[in-house]
């Protein structure tokens, strides 16, 4: 484990790019969609440590517990945008799945100047969300040393919550003061050190798995579909309308009337159309089943 940033990975130079601000426009394209191409084999190399830390989450999340994302500049806003889309993606109450971005709302938009070095403040926002033994938390820094970061990780831990650390270079001081720890080894960045680019595409990647692999787990999806969406729009009730005909077959005008009926309620809907359960309202059909929408049905087939 090393403490100085210059000997990580990510702040390395690629000597096959010292002239990158001569090549074209055509050059340039094809140099980053190559290096792109490189992060999902980073992500596959890494799936042995992936897999153990959603596999706690996902524990954790179903029973009582919440998941909360920490990181600071582009780590933390990839944590804020896929705690952002849990509600309308999986009608997840707003406090189940939350994130943190250090510097608060100001360094969505524009950086915060020293705000990740402040471990004051990663240490007292995990008091103030009241952080215990039934939660997760993810810490997000591709260099895995982010002081607010790692402040937030080692008071979380010290709570009892499980603790996942997810950076871009290997045997950081995070992955040390994680429960687990997910080392996505992605290697010189293009532009060097920018972590925005490589690093970034694979923490997204991974947190669209914790995220979407989680809520699998939770029973928001009949195989593939999102039957725990939430219709605000048009184009979301067309999509509603569009899964409930998939599972039930039935014609577009008796899926938009149960899912009416069901007041707005996919997997509602769908269990209204699904019959009588010995006089069981479908809600309470899906209570027993923990929101579980196949046993729901298995269980009146």
């Amino acid at each position: 484990m090393t403490d100085r940033l210059g000997d990580l990975l990510t702040e390395q130079v690629d000597d096959r790019y010292v002239g990158l601000d001569t090549a074209s426009v055509a050059q340039l394209a094809a140099v980053m969609n190559d290096e792109d191409a490189t992060v999902p084999g980073a992500v596959r190399a890494a799936l042995s440590q992936i897999v153990p830390a959603i596999e706690g989450i996902a524990d954790r999340l179903a029973a009582g517990g919440r998941l909360l994302y920490v990181g600071a500049g582009t780590a933390g806003r990839l944590g804020v945008l896929d705690a952002s889309e849990c509600p309308p993606t999986f009608s997840t109450p707003p406090d189940l799945v939350r994130a943190v971005i250090a510097g608060g709302t100001a360094a969505l938009l524009a950086a915060q100047e020293g705000v990740e070095d402040d471990e004051a403040a990663g240490a007292a926002m995990i008091d103030d969300f009241g952080i215990t033994a039934a939660d997760a938390i993810v810490g997000i820094s591709a260099s895995g040393r982010t002081p607010y970061v790692l402040a937030a990780v080692r008071t979380a831990r010290a709570r009892g919550a499980l603790t996942v650390g997810l950076s871009c270079n290997a045997d950081t001081p995070l992955s040390a003061a994680s429960d687990r720890a997910i080392e996505v080894l992605v290697g010189p960045e293009v532009v060097a050190g920018s972590t925005r680019l490589k690093a970034g595409t694979a923490q997204k990647l991974v947190l669209n798995m914790i995220s979407t692999i989680s809520m699998i787990r939770l029973g928001k999806t009949y195989g593939n579909l999102m039957v725990d969406l939430r219709v605000t729009n048009a184009k979301l009730r067309d999509r509603a309308v569009r899964i409930i005909r998939r599972v039930t077959g039935v014609p577009r005008s008796e899926a938009e009337a149960a899912l009416d009926r069901a007041d707005l309620d996919v997997k509602t809907a769908i269990l209204l159309l699904d019959g009588p359960a010995n006089g069981v309202d479908p809600r309470q059909r899906l209570a027993a089943t923990g929101g579980r929408l196949r046993a729901a049905l298995e269980a009146n087939a």
